[in-house]
């Protein structure tokens, strides 16, 4: 038996095309349909403006209690009875909410999506929303929490966050903390509802459409509906910060420092958002990338360090992620700051683009494979307003970019003087050195 050490190279490129895109108007709501020949077994997603972003002050999490009520019944079946219901259609229900939407998934037998539709219709517009229920959920997610907040993470990034946002809700837990989950009352959960979902939304289908009766599908989904949805919010101003500020969240005892460093970014819809991608994948993104190669592979300070950028349809935030030994503590974020440094100053390599080019294009094919995928993709192209042809024209630009572009983007977005740290650990056994470092200003948490 012979062993090849020799890694095989990457191949040239393959052609994609995104799935044809149909649209429909119905009912003062659209369906946006993905033409899956073939393809059997369909996903549909109800996507309305209805994202935590339009919580209240205090009642952080209110959504996602709501979202996870949904299955507890309608007005017209009790929960068994609408599981059942589901079940008999070999359909699964999946609600969610992110920071720009509230959404009802749904996937089943192409011949059976009309029906599905109906029940994610029907439980996302006439909940049963019993008392008794809402507040065993709301009850659960709290629990849930705060086993959650027991552990390293949770704290360190809801502490970046505000330090990032201020105290708005931009500057809370896109899900709520414990606290804020737990002062949730059934009235905040009602109001939420009344308020937010009862607009047509967006209907979303991925799937063989040559059976399918899009009009049908959309009267379905958007039957009852009476409510016009206010116009979305423009992106958030901010500032970039001239200094670094480090922030201790003090876990006595604790045998590992968990890491948060980041600022704020642009939006989703920045026409950078390609070369700030793959910046953030030379220098954090992949396995590969230069802070996992020296904090992972050559000091051996920690398992995983990750830095990216997330985007929403209002804001942005760049971010590097990392659990390390407490012994290490301060080595680790200097060397992590000396390389987020380095590549806004430097830029990157042609070798290093190379092998972050193949990757984001060959991630972005890979993970298009799904009828549930194609929902996702088309619910991007909703909400930040991209063009129908945006995936293949991603991917070229992907496989296009140059050095000069993405080490232009790096030193545009990315601001290592700027950062917030947040060192989430027994700050007793690195206080002093990591002061003595000069990296920031040294401050405590407040949570």
């Amino acid at each position: 038996m012979t062993l090849v050490a020799t890694r095989p190279g990457t191949g040239e490129a393959r052609p994609y095309t995104f799935p044809e895109i149909r649209r429909v108007s119905v009912r003062g709501g659209t369906v946006i349909a993905a033409h899956l020949p073939g393809q059997l077994l369909a996903s549909a997603m109800l996507m309305l403006d209805a994202g935590a972003a339009h919580e209240p002050d205090g009642r952080e999490g209110t959504a996602t209690v709501l979202a996870k009520s949904l299955e507890e019944g309608t007005a017209t079946r009790d929960s068994a009875a609408y599981a059942l219901a589901l079940e008999g259609l070999g359909a699964e229900l999946s609600p969610s909410v992110d920071w720009d939407s509230f959404r009802v998934g749904v996937s089943a037998p192409v011949p059976l999506l009309l029906d599905a539709v109906r029940l994610a219709a029907e439980a996302a517009r006439t909940p049963r929303l019993d008392p008794a229920d809402v507040l065993r959920v709301r009850d659960d997610e709290v629990t849930a929490l705060r086993m959650d907040w027991a552990q390293p993470g949770p704290r360190a990034d809801a502490t970046l966050r505000s330090d990032l946002f201020g105290t708005g809700r931009f500057g809370r837990p896109l899900h709520g903390d414990p606290a804020s989950v737990a002062a949730v009352t059934v009235a905040d959960v009602l109001a939420f509802h009344r308020s937010w979902l009862l607009t047509p939304g967006v209907l979303l289908i991925a799937g063989d459409l040559d059976t399918l009766d899009l009009a049908a599908l959309g009267e379905a989904a958007f039957d009852g509906t009476t409510a016009t949805a206010p116009a979305a919010g423009g992106t958030l101003p901010w500032t970039t910060r001239d200094q670094r500020r480090v922030i201790l969240v003090d876990r006595p005892g604790s045998v590992q420092s968990t890491l948060r460093l980041g600022h704020r970014a642009p939006e989703r819809a920045n026409p950078d958002y390609v070369p700030m991608t793959l910046a953030a994948t030379v220098l954090g993104g992949a396995f590969t990338s230069r802070l996992n190669h020296l904090i992972r592979e050559v000091k051996g300070y920690t398992y995983g360090i990750r830095g990216s950028y997330a985007m929403s349809r209002r804001f942005g935030r760049f971010e590097v992620a990392a659990g390390v030994q407490t012994a290490v503590t301060v080595p680790a974020i200097v060397d992590t700051l000396g390389e987020i440094d380095r590549t806004q100053v430097d830029g990157v390599t042609e070798d290093e683009l190379a092998v972050a080019r193949s990757w984001r294009a060959g991630q972005l094919s890979v993970e298009m494979q799904t009828p549930g995928a194609i929902v996702g993709a088309l619910g991007t192209l909703v909400l930040h307003g991209l063009p129908d042809d945006y995936y293949p024209a991603v991917r070229r630009e992907y496989l296009e970019a140059t050095v000069d572009q993405v080490s232009a983007a790096a030193a545009a977005h990315l601001n290592p003087k700027g950062l917030t740290l947040v060192v989430e650990g027994d700050a007793a056994a690195f206080r002093d050195e990591l002061i003595a470092a000069g990296v920031g200003e040294v401050v405590d948490a407040e949570i």
